[in-house]
């Protein structure tokens, strides 16, 4: 056998460059390059291979401020690339490592492939403890890397090099397997990254793995058939799994052909534009009228590449139809079986396809025309309130949703409009309308702060034609901003709007629809006569902190300005930041969904107590429990 001797990080490096990913005869780079932070623990081993061999091999070496923000971009990258391609992450032994954990949770949790590979302990003991080891006095080989285990879809520690030989091919697995996808995490020795090794030539030979798309069982699929030919009533669901199968255009034909509603999840958003005449908005939590008020009323839901996660069920209030029944299209076993659904384990683009033929094998004539009107009249009346929402309602000072009308008419439905966490997500998710499936980007499933600027520059690299503009508020903002640091370094051209509502403004919104005053979530001074943060607010500049690192920086504070700055911007190459601080009042409301956000049952408070009172009449609609299709 012919081998070739290497240690182990460059064995890595070298098998990386050669892996492929292959979908529908498209060929993709499966790992598109490396992000690191280089310390003790990986500097001379895998940094010494990256150096040596990455140029050569098409492998390029990034370097960001921050390890969380550099797993949040290769999460994101892969979330545009539909899940195809994405980067592996590096780190030292010890802070390094566990700084990446936040991110990798978020990336299991939402499906996305990515690599880790953090650095650890020496596998041969005698430098013990080594700088920032973690010490356990009864389990000698844990170490800080073992608190990836339960956010990882894999994970190995590789303590000889051989390890590689088996651990490799099943992480690529792993990565490329569209239900099992999510954080894949190889935790490398400091000591085994240099260790030298005979590997088989063959190890390194271009390798492409298929991303399956799997059909439904014909068994399952005639029952699903007869379950939408009883319905009067039925929705759609669509989630990112809709869109990760590049099945937008089935969706479409589908819902047409048929006449049967379509709403959006936050992942789902965007798999119809939001014009298409079947295309109600979103539902549940955070949902829109027309979407709300169809599945309310709904007989049959059929759910699409979704989680079916509490915000889009409002914590099950939203489905109310006394004999409901659910339809799981979904890759995903787990997923298609939630609230008792008729489970269809398939890819979504051949599942829709396969369903769309057999309902027209079976003369299925589609919904009722009085239906299909409803449909059509709450659609209408949906868009009518989005647009009013987003109408200029004040010249001197601005509210949340009219900078968002604002942010959308200037980039158009084609830019790719990045959130995560606070606020901006749920009105979002209502107001900002795409018109391609790659036009909508959030972070829902962790809503992790502070995913937003490094989201922006994984985008960016994924699609560099594509016009990208970062939404974020300034408590996130605060959290994790380094990464324009990265963006100015890597000439790369993006917008962020930094939305100004001065502190946690979400979280004191729902603070105070609980019935609390206002309490630690504004950005203000601690006042020395109450001993509580409720002193003057904290005068920050962000315009001179975005220009400090290399920003092109706007102040914003009225419609005008922010238009302004806006046409700038767009024309201006660069990291460009737009400050546009917002005022509380006006904000979007609630269109009939619910969240269980559990109220205190013992108060002095009498806006508690009438908040607690609100919230067990809302407990009151929940749902516990779907019966499944032929259960009386």
């Amino acid at each position: 056998m012919k081998t070739e001797r290497l240690t182990v990080g460059q064995a890595l490096v070298k098998f990386l460059a050669a892996q492929y990913s292959e979908r529908d005869g498209q060929t993709h780079r499966l790992i598109r390059g490396v992000w690191g932070i280089f310390g003790h623990g990986n500097v001379a081993g895998l940094g010494q291979a990256l150096e040596e061999l990455g140029t050569a091999l098409e492998l390029p070496t990034y370097r960001p401020q921050n390890e969380q923000a550099m797993v949040h971009l290769a999460a994101a990258y892969a979330k545009h690339t539909n899940r195809l391609s994405t980067f592996a992450c590096t780190s030292s032994i010890g802070p390094g490592a566990t700084n990446m954990i936040t991110a990798a949770a978020g990336a299991t949790i939402n499906r996305l492939p990515v690599l880790l590979l953090p650095s650890d302990y020496f596998a041969n003991r005698i430098p013990d403890p080594v700088l920032q080891q973690l010490e356990h006095p009864i389990e000698h080989d844990v170490s800080v890397n073992d608190a990836f285990r339960p956010v990882s879809r894999f994970f190995t520690r590789i303590t000889r090099p051989e390890q590689l030989l088996s651990a490799l091919p099943e992480a690529m697995r792993v990565l490329t397997d569209p239900a099992e996808t999510g954080a894949v995490t190889i935790a490398l020795p400091e000591d085994v990254q240099a260790e030298a090794y005979d590997w088989p030539a063959a190890f390194f030979e271009r390798r492409v793995w298929r991303v399956r798309r799997p059909a439904p069982e014909p068994e399952a699929l005639a029952e699903a058939v007869a379950l939408l030919q009883k319905a009067q009533r039925p929705l759609i669901l669509t989630g990112g799994g809709t869109i990760y199968a590049e099945a937008t255009q089935e969706l479409a034909r589908f819902a047409e052909a048929f006449g049967i509603p379509v709403a959006e999840s936050q992942a789902g958003k965007g798999a119809l534009p939001w014009n298409h005449p079947m295309n109600v908005g979103p539902v549940g939590a955070n949902g829109g009228l027309a979407a709300n008020r169809l599945a309310r009323e709904a007989d049959l839901v059929l759910a699409i590449g979704t989680r079916l996660g509490d915000f889009v069920t409002a914590s099950k209030t939203a489905f109310q139809h006394p004999e409901v029944r659910f339809i799981g299209l979904n890759v995903v076993p787990m997923d298609s079986h939630k609230l008792g659904a008729l489970p269809l384990v398939a890819d979504a683009k051949r599942g829709l396809a396969a369903l769309h033929a057999a309902l027209e094998a079976a003369g299925y004539a589609g919904t009722p025309a009085a239906y299909r009107e409803e449909v059509h009249r709450l659609k209408r009346a949906w868009d009518e309130t989005v647009a009013q929402l987003r109408a200029p309602k004040h010249r001197d000072y601005l509210v949340q949703a009219e900078v968002i009308g604002a942010v959308n008419a200037a980039f158009g439905g084609h830019a790719t409009v990045i959130c995560a966490a606070g606020s901006l997500p749920g009105d979002l998710l209502k107001l900002w309308r795409p018109e391609d499936p790659k036009a909508y980007h959030l972070e829902y499933g962790y809503s992790c702060m502070g995913y937003e600027i490094p989201a922006g520059l994984g985008v960016k690299l994924a699609e560099p034609g594509r016009e990208v503009v970062v939404m974020i508020g300034d408590g996130s903002y605060l959290m994790m901003n380094s990464e324009i640091i990265t963006a100015v370094a890597e000439g790369l051209d993006l917008t962020v709007v930094l939305v100004d509502n001065h502190g946690f403004g979400s979280i004191r919104g729902l603070q105070m629809s609980c019935g609390s005053p206002s309490f630690n979530n504004e950005l203000r001074h601690r006042n020395p006569a109450s001993g509580r943060t409720d002193g003057p607010p904290v005068a920050i500049d962000y315009v001179k902190h975005a220009e400090a690192m290399g920003a092109r920086a706007y102040h914003a504070p009225t419609l005008n300005a922010l238009e302004a700055a806006l046409a700038e911007a767009r024309n201006t190459p660069g990291v460009k930041v737009v400050v546009a601080p917002v005022h509380l009042e006006d904000p979007v409301p609630n269109f009939e969904g619910w969240w269980d956000v559990p109220v205190a049952e013992t108060t002095g408070q009498p806006a508690v107590q009438a908040a607690r009172k609100a919230y067990e009449e809302g407990r009151r609609k929940q749902r516990p429990y779907f019966s499944p299709p032929g259960e009386a």
